[in-house]
C-alpha cells in the first residue's frame, strides 16, 4: 500500500469516528441542559383563589425564608437589586398584590379592594407555597399587609424587615397626611376627588424623590416611576388606589393591635429606615424600639424607596440577622 493509500485509509477511518451513526452525532453535540444558579431570580406564577399571583423567588429551597411585600406604588420589581444579594443565604420570595405589578387585575366588581383581602390573598399565595415560616420585609403598603399575616399566624413570623413601613401614630407626617385623615373622617366625593391629585407621572415621581435632597435625586432611576405609572394608568386602577387610600384608615385603627404582637412576641426585627421620608417620619421608626427594644435601628441619607439608592447597605444588614 502506498504511503497515499495509506493516509487515505487513516483519512476515512477519522471521518467515520466522527461521525458514527445518527445517534452518537446527536447525543454528542446535544448540549446538557443548564442548572440555574440558586441565587438566579426566577419569575413565576402562583394561582391563588381565581388569580395568578405573580412573585419572583431566588436562593434554595430548604433555607430560611424571608418574603418581601413591596409598598405603594411598586411592586415586587422594587427588591431587584435586593434578592440577588441575600439568595445565597435564604430563599427569597416577593409577591405581586393583586392590581399591582404582573399580578391579576381583577374588576372592582368582583374583587374588593382593601388591605384586609390583600393581607388575605397574601396569606392564601404563602400556604400554596407551603411557608411555614418566614420573616417579613415589610416597606410601605407592605407594613399593614404583613403585620395582618403576624397577627393571623404569630407563630410563622420569625423576624421583621421594617423599611420605611409604619406601625405609630407618630410616624404619619400631619401635613401629608391631612387629606387622607379628612377623607377617613368624612369619606365625601369631594374629598375623594382632591386624593386624585397625587395619582399623576408626577405624583408618582414624587413618591420616590419628595424630601430627598436635591444633590441625592439623581441617584434614583427613573425606570421604577415610569413602570409605575404605566400601571398605575391602565383602566379602572386609579379607582383602585382611591379605594386604598379610603381604606388605609383601618391599618390605622390596627396600630394597638400590631403593637401588642411586637410586645408579646418580640420578633427579631431589624429597622432600616430612609430619613427623608415625607410620608413616614424617623419617629415613627424610632418608635418600634418602645415595643421592640432590642430591635436594631439604621438609618440611611435616601428616602421612601430606600432600596434604589442604599440595597447593597441594607442586604449587608440583613445579612448580619439571624431570621
Amino acid at each position: 500500500m502506498s504511503l497515499l493509500d495509506s493516509k487515505l485509509s487513516l483519512a476515512a477511518l477519522a471521518a467515520a469516528l466522527w461521525l458514527g451513526s445518527p445517534e452518537t452525532v446527536a447525543h454528542a453535540d446535544t448540549p446538557k441542559p443548564p442548572v440555574p444558579s440558586a441565587s438566579l431570580v426566577q419569575h413565576r406564577t402562583a394561582r391563588v383563589e381565581g388569580l395568578d399571583l405573580f412573585y419572583r423567588e431566588a436562593g434554595p429551597r430548604d433555607a430560611p425564608v424571608l418574603l418581601l411585600l413591596h409598598g405603594f406604588p411598586s411592586s415586587s420589581f422594587m427588591f431587584r437589586d435586593l434578592i440577588p444579594r441575600l439568595a445565597d443565604r435564604y430563599r427569597v420570595i416577593a409577591p405581586d398584590y393583586p392590581g399591582f405589578g404582573q399580578s391579576s387585575f381583577p374588576s372592582r366588581k368582583t374583587f374588593r379592594y382593601t388591605f384586609e383581602n390583600l393581607a388575605r390573598v397574601v396569606e392564601a399565595f404563602t400556604e400554596a407555597l407551603k411557608l411555614e415560616r418566614y420573616a417579613i420585609y415589610i416597606q410601605d403598603y407592605g407594613a399593614p399587609v404583613g403585620l395582618r399575616l403576624a397577627l393571623r399566624h404569630p407563630e410563622r413570623i420569625s423576624g421583621l424587615i421594617v423599611q420605611n413601613g409604619n406601625a405609630y401614630d407618630e410616624g404619619l407626617n400631619p401635613e401629608a397626611w391631612k387629606p387622607l385623615r379628612e377623607y377617613w373622617r368624612s369619606p365625601s366625593p369631594a374629598r375623594r376627588e382632591a386624593l386624585r391629585a397625587w395619582l399623576t407621572p408626577e405624583g408618582t415621581r414624587q413618591q420616590y424623590v419628595a424630601g430627598v435632597p436635591e444633590t441625592l435625586v439623581p441617584s434614583f432611576s427613573p425606570d421604577t416611576w415610569t413602570l409605575d405609572w404605566a400601571r398605575l394608568s391602565r383602566p379602572e386602577n386609579l379607582e383602585v388606589q382611591l379605594d386604598l387610600f379610603g381604606d388605609y384608615g383601618t391599618n390605622v385603627a390596627l396600630y394597638p393591635r400590631f403593637q401588642e404582637f411586637f410586645r408579646k412576641h418580640q420578633p427579631p426585627t431589624l429597622i432600616v429606615w430612609g430619613i427623608h421620608d415625607l410620608f413616614f417620619t424617623r419617629a415613627g421608626a424610632e418608635a418600634y424600639r418602645r415595643d421592640l427594644p432590642k430591635a436594631k435601628l439604621v438609618t440611611f441619607d435616601t428616602g421612601h424607596f430606600a432600596l434604589e439608592t442604599h440595597a447593597a447597605q441594607i442586604a449587608a444588614e440583613i445579612r448580619r440577622m439571624n431570621f
